[in-house]
């Protein structure tokens, strides 16, 4: 099976019966055969339903793909929902922000090289001009805008210019600074954000040394989509590691940057694949 071949749909809308079956036959009748179909409902009567579909088209895929598009506006007008029809032969196009941290850079990095992360990686940008060497073995543009506090709209503005209309994803890969709404309303893409704490807890900046003098127990990672609200974006991924009293806090800072490169490597994959939808403040992960 090529990947050509290979499409996804997803789907959000109020529950009522008929939904999977009208799709299905909508699929059927231009060719398509399901090959995974996972939905979740918040209450069968009138509930929030989301569906992820992903399905195999024969060969003159554009064609049949089209044809689908036009049956499932036609559905979408009947049964109110929304739709996202997706050809999975396209890679996204992905940009990376790090500023002086490494470790989740260098892991997608890595991940992308190797074929465990399936997109195009077309920029590093960073605030700091320290890991443009490494970077460069990747092969990746790096683009070095520098911030202040004075400088800020210019340096985003920066960013703007180089990457609007041009990447479908941004990932901040500890890039140690807060991205203002009006980069957010204007850049066009979702942006994925790793957090180094189990939010909602320490939320903003040092969340390793609070957590030492509060002497947690467990520390974590969440990935979050970025929003204007500081860390409260909607969360698609975290996990926990267990510390003890022993433990510095730049041992908790150490510990926990392998939890923090396995989370955003698993939410940018998910996000790859059409894994995740939006409900709400909420994902729903497929």
């Amino acid at each position: 099976m090529s990947r050509s071949n290979v499409a996804r749909l997803l789907v959000s809308c109020r529950d009522r019966e008929g939904i999977i079956a009208t799709l299905s036959e909508a699929l059927r009748d231009v060719g398509a055969n399901i090959i995974t179909s996972d939905q979740f409902s918040s209450d069968p009567y009138g509930g929030s339903f989301s569906l992820r579909m992903e399905f195999y088209v024969p060969d003159d895929a554009e064609e049949r793909l089209t044809k689908l598009e036009a049956r499932l506006n036609e559905i979408a007008s009947v049964l109110h929902l929304d739709h996202h029809l997706i050809d999975a032969r396209r890679r996204k196009r992905v940009a990376l922000f790090v500023s002086r941290y490494d470790h989740c850079l260098l892991d997608l990095l890595w991940r992308w090289r190797s074929g465990q992360l399936d997109m195009d990686v077309v920029a590093v940008v960073s605030n700091h001009p320290d890991l443009q060497e490494e970077v460069a073995r990747f092969g990746v543009p790096y683009h070095h805008i520098p911030i202040t506090p004075e400088t800020k709209a210019e340096a985003e503005q920066a960013e703007l210019d180089l990457l609007s209309g041009e990447v479908e994803l941004i990932v901040m890969a500890r890039y140690m600074q807060v991205l203002s709404e009006d980069f957010l309303s204007r850049i066009g893409c979702p942006v994925i954000n790793i957090h180094h704490s189990f939010l909602p807890a320490f939320a903003g900046a040092g969340p390793y040394q609070r957590a030492h003098s509060r002497g947690v127990k467990l520390i974590g990672a969440t990935a979050h989509y970025a929003t204007q609200d500081l860390d409260e974006g909607p969360i698609i991924e975290q996990d926990v590691i267990r510390v003890t009293h022993r433990e510095s806090a730049a041992e908790l800072e150490r510990i926990g940057a392998d939890v923090e490169r396995l989370v955003l490597a698993r939410a940018v994959g998910w996000h790859l694949q059409d894994r995740i939808l939006l409900q709400g403040h909420r994902t729903i992960v497929f």
